[in-house]
């Protein structure tokens, strides 16, 4: 899936608790992308588990080396594990692409990179359910993470990868995503 599909008038808001609008808002989204809802992070995030978009990048130098970053000790889900290069929320009025370039600036500064779509998938945690977009890009990028967004970062190998899967290190969801796409990373050098 590459695009979201919005309605012609705004998606009903789906409140839960709260009865003011948040900061914050996410569409929901069925499996093909149709955007039959939208709603704050927190009541996405809270248990109830409406499916959401996001964009994950994965960065891959000439050498084939992949970015991970880790998470800083402010997030919600995961603090401090490794996870993928860039990764962030559909903005609610945003589309894929727009979300991928906005969420690589911020967390990266990265602005100049030709994305390749990977694929698609549905993944669900104990407090959330995504409808996850992978990307990839190959290049010598110069990369700065922002401080507010990301701990650290740096370039593994695959063989760093495969000796850390299964160590508590790396989230959940980069190692399941890393099983589905690590040859098609591969094969994009």
């Amino acid at each position: 899936m590459l695009e979201l599909i919005y309605p012609v008038s705004p998606a009903p808001l789906l409140r839960g608790g709260k009865r003011a609008r948040a900061k914050e808002m996410l569409p929901v989204v069925d499996e093909a992308g149709n955007v039959r809802a939208q709603a704050a992070r927190e009541f996405c995030h809270g248990g109830t588990k409406p499916l959401h978009p996001v964009v994950h990048l994965h960065v891959i130098n000439r050498e084939g080396d992949i970015y991970l970053q880790q998470r800083g000790p402010h997030k919600d889900l995961l603090p401090l594990k490794w996870d993928t290069a860039v990764g962030g929320h559909v903005a609610y009025g945003e589309y894929i692409l727009e979300a991928l370039y906005r969420e690589a600036a911020e967390e990266l500064q990265l602005h100049d990179f030709h994305p390749q779509w990977l694929c698609s998938y549905i993944f669900e945690s104990q407090r959330e359910k995504e409808l996850v977009n992978v990307f990839a890009t190959v290049g010598d990028y110069e990369l700065h993470p922002d401080r507010d967004e990301v701990l650290d970062g740096r370039f593994w190998t695959p063989q760093e990868i495969e000796s850390t899967l299964g160590t508590g290190l790396l989230t959940p969801n980069f190692e399941s995503e890393y099983a589905r796409i690590k040859d098609a990373l591969q094969a994009l050098l």
